[in-house]
């Protein structure tokens, strides 16, 4: 990846490995993409609350929020769809190296930006897992809180992913997640990807296992 002009690197005395090892933490990205209203938020929120009780640190990078902060200058252009996502995996990648799971919901919708994040964490050595929420546009649009797919549909907004801008699902999901699967299940499937335990009870089993 680039860097800015004239800007080097600066590496710290504290490895990763020792960070890990003292904190009893590894840290993992769960990247989840699906159309909008698919219940990516949703997903993540149960997820991240779970593994807080677990004992683990993690942290919720969802779209909408950090479109509020972090990626409010950018707008709906490919172009800057694509820097959104590259500024949450970049986000994810600095979570996950603190030994935090990093759970990224975003709609995400270009695959080849999903696999620069994949590649991204590769490169540094980070767990990185997609998960699709695969829910019919159909259902995203029945279940819409905010109405954006009527807006769209009626051409009140342009652009829209899933509507007249494309969404490029995953050939090749780490898990997928239909409406057919309950969210605690959902959570739980995830949890096996991380190879964690799945019930707060066992929290002390899996600390001791990561030592």
């Amino acid at each position: 990846m680039s860097t800015s002009p004239n800007v080097t690197p600066h590496a710290t005395t504290l490895t990763r490995e020792h960070r890990w090892r003292t904190l009893q933490a590894r840290g993992a990205t769960i990247w989840i993409t699906g159309l909008p209203s698919s219940g990516k938020s949703t997903l993540g929120t149960a997820l991240e609350e779970r593994l807080v009780e677990l004992g683990r640190g993690a942290y919720l990078l969802d779209g909408d929020n950090l479109r509020c902060g972090l990626c409010s200058d950018l707008g709906f252009k490919r172009e800057d769809r694509e820097q959104n996502v590259r500024r949450v995996g970049e986000l994810a990648l600095l979570f996950a190296d603190a030994g935090t799971i990093a759970i990224a919901a975003v709609v995400s919708p270009y695959e080849q930006m999903r696999a620069h994040v994949r590649e991204r964490h590769e490169q540094d050595g980070l767990p990185f897992f997609e998960v699709f929420v695969d829910t019919p546009v159909k259902v995203c649009a029945q279940r819409d809180p905010k109405g954006l797919y009527a807006r769209a549909y009626a051409g009140d907004l342009d652009g829209f992913t899933g509507v007249d801008d494309p969404y490029q699902p995953p050939s090749d999901p780490d898990l997928r997640v239909t409406p057919k699967l309950a969210l605690p299940s959902a959570v739980d499937a995830i949890l096996d990807l991380l190879g964690m335990p799945r019930l707060v009870g066992a929290a002390t089993t899996g600390a001791a296992a990561r030592s």
